[in-house]
């Protein structure tokens, strides 16, 4: 199913311009390295996590990001002005509240824009495989169909990951459902998704998930998924880090 699922993009495939990157977890699963760290600044192979998004973030023409904070605000900020360059960054300040994912992006919607958006998790890192994975991405969105386009990796390849799956997919790429309790999924989310913001709508305040999103999008056959064709790892703790290395040293 996989190989269906893979796009070639066209060289003017429109890529969202505005990327969401969430970095405000604690990290609590990668302690003792976030004792003095938020998780995004955790180095794997010679640099930071959010550091390797941002490379694929300029590489892909991504020209700006909305980061947000909470644990270790000031850490985090500082390392934004002075480590990341090539690309506008604007900070959405959770400091009063970690509000989760769903929460993280209402919170941000004032500053994406109304234009579709790029949201990446910064405590996962990929590898590229023959063409872009953003880019393949930007091809396959189709707003006419679409709420939610999911970058997906196939179970069997889903590195340091110790779940069971997470979605299945047709042979269009739309996401038919979830992983049902003591059974397999055959595609793991890999933290990198497209958007429209219009659905960042009619959600609870405070702390909530983005899977409110995605549950009414899977309900009116709006989300859909792609089929990574590189590397993708799963790097949330400390063990997770050397052995992402060492494959990625392997080549």
């Amino acid at each position: 199913m996989a190989q269906t699922l893979a796009l070639r993009p066209e060289p003017d495939a429109p890529v969202p311009q505005t990327a969401m990157v969430m970095a405000a977890g604690l990290g609590k699963r990668m302690r003792p390295l976030t004792a003095t760290r938020p998780k995004p600044l955790v180095e794997v192979a010679g640099k930071p996590l959010i550091d390797h998004v941002f490379d694929r973030l300029r590489a892909a023409g991504v020209a700006r990001a909305v980061v947000n904070v909470h644990y270790l605000a000031d850490v985090m900020e500082a390392h934004l002005r002075h480590r990341v360059s090539g690309i506008e960054v604007a900070v959405s300040d959770e400091r009063e509240t970690l509000l989760e994912t769903g929460g993280g992006l209402a919170h941000a919607r004032p500053l994406l824009g109304d234009a579709p958006i790029l949201c990446v998790n910064s405590d996962n890192l990929w590898v590229d495989g023959p063409v872009d994975a953003i880019r393949a991405m930007a091809a396959m969105w189709d707003a006419a169909r679409m709420d939610v386009l999911l970058l997906l990796v196939p179970l069997a390849r889903a590195h340091n990951h110790g779940g069971q799956g997470d979605f299945h997919l047709d042979a269009q790429g739309r996401i038919t459902g979830r992983r049902r309790p003591g059974r397999l999924a055959p595609f793991v989310y890999t933290g990198v998704q497209i958007l429209n913001p219009a659905i960042i709508a009619d959600h609870p305040a405070g702390p909530f998930s983005t899977n409110l999103f995605w549950n009414r999008a899977i309900a009116a056959s709006r989300a859909y998924g792609l089929a990574h064709e590189g590397l993708w790892f799963d790097v949330g703790t400390p063990p997770a880090i050397r052995r992402t290395e060492a494959v990625l040293a392997d080549g």
